[in-house]
């Protein structure tokens, strides 16, 4: 029937009629917090371009667990940010590294139940060179190198699934690093541990704030041989179907609001729990635009999270995971 027998705004006329026919909802526990931990005691050093982010000794981390399990927030990702770097990253896979010892410390505290604790697995944060594999440089050319940067990928992973991790997420990119996760965790008995797979992470001008929070920035060159190019969708299709093929139990795409499309377009192929990464670029210029009064910050924050669920995202994460728990 057409107008006026068939009239849409009769289901728009209050809150309660609106909330009633909601297709897509927000939860805090579809939420994932980053935390940056770093070395020293007391330490809370807000990082200049992602107001309200901070990076964290392991002491200060442990009350935003405790902040965030009262919140109901669903987990945690995190990252580390290690004294000493080398050309190899060791700091991501030595046993005494930055993360792997956060991770001891949260299972130590009694390990909220309601928040799962994921891994990030990358080198880049550890390495002198700030790329996320192995390096061979001759002058101005320099190449990463896959086969060699996954086997130390691999005993990243292990070596944060056995210092507690609940799922490891590998964000490098590298071509196989799947089914030598996979291999590398079975060996040393963690065969339960999941894999969220960054499966769809492309080479972004938004990652900039997080280089700050992280020092990961290339000190040479960028990303672009390894990280997908942002014109690319069947290509990303491809990555996350090999992913899948290599044992990969979830999937991760990063970023989330500019690729959208690319987050819908694996939801209609794939079944696997999907989830997406509101970049730090996405958060700081969200923020830029709530300190100059030009977008009202809670309605914008939850609409943008919003549409990232709309588009298929079972989980997000997100900088805004606290602040949007306390207003769901």
């Amino acid at each position: 029937m057409e107008f006026p027998a068939t009239r849409l705004r009769r289901l728009r006329s209050t809150e309660a009629m609106r909330s009633l026919v909601r297709e897509t909802h927000l939860h805090p526990g579809a939420l994932i917090y980053p935390l940056f931990i770093c070395e020293g005691e007391g330490v809370r050093r807000e990082i200049s371009s992602m107001p309200g982010v901070f990076n964290l000794s392991i002491d200060e981390a442990l009350k935003e667990v405790e902040a965030c399990a009262s919140l109901g927030i669903g987990g945690l990702l995190l990252f580390g940010i290690p004294d000493e770097k080398d050309e190899l990253g060791s700091g991501a896979y030595a046993t005494d590294g930055i993360v792997q010892r956060g991770l001891r410390a949260i299972k130590a505290t009694g390990d909220p139940k309601s928040l799962v604790v994921i891994a990030d697995v990358c080198l880049c944060e550890y390495t002198s060179h700030g790329h996320c594999g192995i390096v061979n440089r001759d002058g101005e050319h320099f190449e990463v190198e896959n086969d060699s940067s996954v086997a130390l990928l691999a005993k990243a992973a292990a070596s944060l699934a056995e210092a507690g991790a609940d799922i490891v997420a590998p964000s490098d990119m590298m071509d196989g690093r799947i089914a030598a996760m996979r291999t590398a965790l079975d060996e040393a008995g963690k065969q339960s541990t999941p894999i969220l797979s960054y499966a769809s992470k492309f080479s972004s001008a938004f990652y900039g704030p997080f280089r700050d929070a992280a020092d990961s920035a290339p000190q040479f060159g960028d990303r672009r041989t390894y990280q997908m190019d942002a014109a690319n969708l069947r290509e990303a299709m491809r990555e996350i179907e090999q992913d899948i093929v290599e044992g990969a139990d979830m999937l991760l795409m990063k970023p989330a609001m500019p690729y959208l499309d690319v987050i819908r377009e694996a939801r209609n192929r794939f079944d696997l729990p999907m989830g997406a990464y509101q970049v730090s670029g996405e958060y700081s210029m969200l923020h830029a635009a709530f300190q100059r009064g030009w977008l009202e910050p809670e309605r914008t924050m939850l609409e943008s999270l919003l549409g990232i669920r709309r588009a298929g995202a079972d989980f997000i994460v997100t900088y805004f995971a606290k602040d949007a728990a306390k207003l769901l």
